[in-house]
Parts: structure tokens; sequence; C-alpha cells
């Protein structure tokens, strides 16, 4: 069979010939988008309507996501130009977390059409930038907030986000605008730092550190008054549902259509899974290993794990490929983390907990030297890597069985 991969914008066909079970989002059907948006906003869960919020907000700072999400901003910002064009002090925060600001063409992708009218009032949260921080107090677990400090002087916080499962945090959205959207360089490493556990994983909230921390971290942020809108969209990026009003009701009611399209039955786990980044997840090297994460949950132990995202950027946190390098092995790596931790470390250890059972290989764009230094064997097509990953499971004695997750970032496989 002809198996369609993603690979930047285009799509690589792939041919395989061995047992194989495709796994995509769930197919979901779909309503008039900007019906979606009306409801949502007219009906908001445990906040007065957005109309009301934005009439009686002096201010107004719009946390957006940045370009390596698809969260369908521009859409969200059309609907809502009427009010945001005419309010007398709006502006806009790109919820970089540690990621570079946005290039022109992806401040286009986020603002669509609404760019060339907002982007003068648009700026990119810089998590390095201590002077543009200020400090609101710690949570339970020691992690000190200090946050963007546009978000205190204005007070009222109008909140973009999509939500579907997250690797660590369990969920992407809601509290993640904040922490580590628009969160300090050190908050970020504080709070990114549990993500070491085994708790913290893909669709745990409950008992899950990471989460915990960000929720309790929210708590020095209660003065704000932060009306959230939240996004589910389809595998193909289209919108599925919205939910608006309170920030972690909003987020909570979002989670049950994220948990529709993106949480998919498997028949059996393959001893080859070929997950894909699709863009604009392919960014970088960090950004891509979510697709690894998602996919060792499809792959027999001592298989062989197919990375493909062309890595448009490189490899992304420095300090992710500085461990991934000092170690000879994945078991290493782990040793390592026993008496260090830099932000991006926790991406190394959940690289190094599927290393330890898996081979990992890659399919980018990025020199080889760099591949094999984060302990993945490189190839440059995507038919050779799958046709020698066939060949070493026969060589086992095994039948080959293929997992193929064209949207390995967004899908989470459950058995």
């Amino acid at each position: 069979m002809q198996v369609d991969i993603p690979y930047g914008k285009e799509k690589i066909k792939v041919n395989i010939s061995e047992p194989c079970e495709i796994l995509i989002p769930n197919k979901v059907s779909i309503k008039d988008q900007d019906k979606l948006i009306e409801n949502a906003l007219e009906n908001p869960i445990g906040f007065e309507s957005y109309d009301e919020f934005a009439e009686n907000a002096d201010r107004l700072l719009v946390i957006v996501n940045d370009a390596t999400r698809p969260t369908p901003t521009s859409k969200i910002l059309s609907y809502l130009l009427p009010v945001l064009s005419s309010h007398p002090d709006v502006r806009f925060l790109v919820a970089t977390g540690v990621h570079r600001a946005p290039t022109e063409e992806e401040y286009r992708f986020i603002f669509g059409d609404t760019y060339e009218v907002f982007r003068r009032r648009v700026y990119a949260h810089d998590a390095r930038k201590d002077e543009d921080m200020t400090y609101l107090g710690k949570s339970k677990n020691g992690t000190e907030m200090y946050i963007n400090k546009l978000v205190p002087e204005y007070g009222n916080i109008l909140v973009i986000g999509s939500v579907e499962p997250h690797y660590f945090a369990g969920y992407t959205g809601g509290r993640k605008s904040f922490l580590p959207g628009v969160a300090s360089y050190k908050t970020i490493e504080m709070n990114h730092k549990l993500a070491l556990s085994d708790d913290a994983c893909s669709l745990a909230l409950d008992g899950n550190p990471v989460n915990e921390d960000m929720i309790d971290a929210m708590n020095v942020l209660k003065g704000l008054n932060v009306f959230s809108i939240q996004t589910i969209l389809t595998g193909d990026h289209k919108l599925y549902a919205v939910t608006a009003g309170d920030l972690i009701k909003s987020f909570d009611a979002a989670i049950e259509y994220a948990h529709q399209v993106f949480c998919v039955p498997l028949k059996q786990k393959g001893n080859i899974v070929i997950s894909a980044a699709p863009y604009p997840m392919d960014i970088d090297l960090y950004q891509s290993q979510k697709a690894l994460d998602n996919g060792k949950l499809a792959l027999e132990d001592d298989g062989i794990i197919i990375l493909v995202s062309k890595c448009r950027d490189g490899v992304g946190e420095d300090a992710f490929l500085e461990l991934l390098g000092k170690a000879d092995s994945p078991r290493r790596i782990l040793d390592i983390l026993g008496s260090e931790y830099k932000l991006g470390y926790h991406k190394a250890a959940k690289m190094a907990q599927i290393g330890i059972r898996a081979q990992m290989w890659a399919v980018t764009d990025l020199d080889d030297e760099i591949i094999k230094k984060s302990q993945l064997k490189p190839y440059s097509d995507i038919q050779f890597a799958v046709d020698d990953a066939v060949e070493i499971i026969k060589k086992k004695g095994k039948q080959p069985r293929i997992v193929v997750m064209p949207s390995g970032s967004l899908t989470v496989p459950l058995t």
C-alpha cells in the first residue's frame, strides 16, 4: 500500500508491503465555524459575556500562541475584529515560552489579515529578557512566578489558545498561555524540571506534577481579569469546537472535545512505528520530539521508531542537544539527570526513555552528525528508512508490523 507522510508542507508517498495500521486523528463532524465562535462567546462558562468583558476593560492585553501550534488565532481575531479594532488600548502578546520571536511570515500565519490592522500593537514575549519580567510569588512546589510585566500592567487579559494532548503537561491550552507562554526562562525551567516525573505524561492532569504546578502558579495571577477562548481542531486543522469564559473551566470543557479528536484506538502495537511531526510542529527537533513521545505508545519493546520531521529551524533549545551529546547511551543521559538539570533536559530524558527500549531513527533536513549526537540514526529518505527497518525486524526472526502516524505530534494511541 502507499501511505502519504507529511514532510514540511509537502506529502511524500511511501510504499509499505508489510501489515500496517495507520493512526490519524478521529474524524468528527464539522459545524459552521462562525457559529461555533458565536455560541462560545455568547454562552461563556463561569464568566460574563465577551462583549461585556471587552466593554468593561479600559486596557486589554490579548495573549496568542506562537507559530509552533496550529491554533486558529487568525479566525478568532477576524471574528473579534470589530470590537478589538475600536478598543482604545489593546495590545497583543505572542506567548513564545522559550521559543524565538516569530518571523514576518509566521506573524502573518498567526494573525492572518488582521496583522495589517494590529501589527504596531504586537509584541513577542522574550523569556530571557529579565527587565521585561515582574515577580508575583511562588507555587507550592517553589516555582518562582516571574511573568511578562504587560500581564499585570494591563490586568484585563484575553487568552486565545488551543487544546490537544501534550506529552508532559497532559494537555496544551488554558494555563499554558501563562506558564510557560509568557513566563521567564527561570520560571519555565523550574516548572519543566517536574517533567522528569513518570507521572508527567500525555492525557494526565490529576497527579501530574507539571500540570498541578501550573494550576497552583495561576493562583498568583488571581487578581487578573482573564477571559479565555479555547479552540479544538480536527486532524486537518479545521475548527471543531470552541469553549470560552473562565480560564480553568473553559480548558476543562475543551479537554472532552480534544479527547474525541486526538485519542485514537490502536488495534496492536507495531515493531516499526513511523511518527511524523507535521507543519507547523516540525519547526525544530526540540518541538518534533513530541511525535516521538506519542509514537512510543504504539511501539513494542526492541522495535524501531522513525521520526519524520523537516526540522526547518534546526535543533532548537541548545541544552537539549548539549545533554544528548554528553552521553554515549540513553541510559547515561538518565544518570546525568540525577545530578544536574537545565531547561531542555526534560526533552532529552523523554527521548532517553525511548532509546533504552527501542532504536530511534530520524528523517530530517538536519546534518547527519547532529542527528547522531541526538542519539538518533539519520536518514534522508523515508522509503530507505522504512525498508531498512523491515529488513532488521525480519533478521530478528519477527514479522514486521508497521504503525504509521502521519500526525504523530497530535495523535495519542490508546491500547
